[in-house]
């Protein structure tokens, strides 16, 4: 499955504050956005908000982006 994420580095805390009208994840990230920290604390938070692996979610694009679009692998496989 693939997700359209708005992040927002540099937060207080890292939450998800919403959705956009298209469905867009709305996301907060305490991390900085500096040597991907901010990407990988988006990818470990979206795993735990749905129950998978942090190896199955990954970004497949905007890696330097407010607006990224990240995939999830299928728990099932």
């Amino acid at each position: 499955m693939d997700i359209r994420v708005k992040v927002i580095p540099k937060s207080s805390k890292t939450e998800l504050t919403g959705y956009l009208p298209d469905g867009t994840w709305k996301v907060k990230v305490a991390a900085p956005p500096e040597k991907g920290k901010a990407n990988r604390a988006l990818c470990e938070f979206v795993a735990e908000k749905l129950g998978v692996a942090k190896s199955k979610v990954r970004i497949v694009s905007g890696e330097t982006s407010h607006l990224k679009r990240i995939h999830v692998e299928d728990s099932a496989r």
